[in-house]
């Protein structure tokens, strides 16, 4: 159950609340941490720092200036290792800024319990918060996302929002579980070996290749169908790879085609990505040209 209590508003989004921590759900490979706390939660009797105060709608409240989360790049897991990531969110209030807070979710109502169906946690109690000036700090924190756990069904890939908060030195507050979105990709895998090798010039070369991405639900690596991707050339003593042809992965993710024998260089595979998974290059392959 949650109980609402509306402290302030910022653009329309900022709608904070007081509730009962929801209890974690479970899915066959494990229990799902889908308890997402309020802002005064996070800043109340959890703080180490300071004692969440509910701010007049009119007064003061901390100004988010910048959020970093993974250095920019997609956070992008696999089927074993978890993946830690940092994020760091710079703020500014005239009384300085102590604290801040941020979370993935994945739904579509942070407000209820059924509206998330995915939240990846910070990992610290308190952000370390460093003060450029007397009213603006950037406050780091890490968050880890566990394949087969946190991350346990395949849908969960593609876009998330983003909760951030920031804790003002007179306890004023900033929260909004809207504030940005990032993406969780399942991390892709790609592969690639040109042959013969060595070859005569003007003789037939195959490429072949498999395209292939993290599987949360079975923890394997399952061949990605029906994807584009580019054949690339690189001249030996070049430092450019130039696209051959683009062709698109089998119904298991295998890839192969075929090109005349030019000269000495290296092959490779290039995926763009898409909103679930991650561009990939494939290692070159180099072929020798008699």
């Amino acid at each position: 159950m949650r109980i609402r209590a509306t402290v302030a508003a910022v653009t329309g989004a900022l709608a904070l609340s007081a509730l009962a921590v929801p209890a974690a759900q479970a899915d066959g490979r494990g229990d799902v941490n889908l308890s997402k706390p309020s802002a005064a939660e996070r800043f109340g009797a959890s703080s180490a720092k300071s004692t969440f105060r509910a701010a007049a709608a009119a007064e003061e409240l901390p100004v988010v200036t910048k959020v970093t989360i993974n250095s920019g790049k997609a956070v992008a897991v696999g089927t074993t290792n978890a993946k830690t990531f940092t994020v760091s969110v710079t703020a500014k209030h005239s009384t300085g800024v102590q604290d801040a807070y941020v979370d993935l979710w994945h739904g579509t109502d942070p407000t209820t319990e059924e509206g998330i169906d995915g939240l990846l946690l910070q990992n610290e109690e308190v952000a370390t918060c460093t003060a450029s000036s007397a009213t603006t700090s950037t406050c780091k924190l890490t968050i880890t996302a566990y394949p087969g756990v946190d991350l346990y069904k395949n849908a969960l890939a593609g876009t998330w929002k983003v909760t951030v908060g920031a804790l003002a030195g007179d306890g004023s507050v900033y929260w909004n579980d809207y504030h940005t979105t990032h993406k969780v990709q399942r991390y892709s895998k790609l592969t690639v070996n040109a042959s013969p090798e060595p070859v005569k010039k003007g003789k037939t070369i195959t490429v072949t290749g498999k395209l292939t991405r993290a599987n949360w639900e079975t923890f394997q690596y399952a061949g990605y169908t029906s994807q584009p991707v580019k054949l690339q050339f690189r001249k030996k003593g070049s430092s450019t790879h130039t696209t051959v042809k683009t062709i698109k992965t089998d119904s298991k993710g295998n890839l192969k085609t075929t090109v005349k024998a030019s000269a000495d260089g290296y092959f490779r595979y290039s995926f763009a990505g898409t909103s679930t998974t991650p561009a990939v290059n494939a290692t070159d392959d180099f072929v020798d040209v008699k």
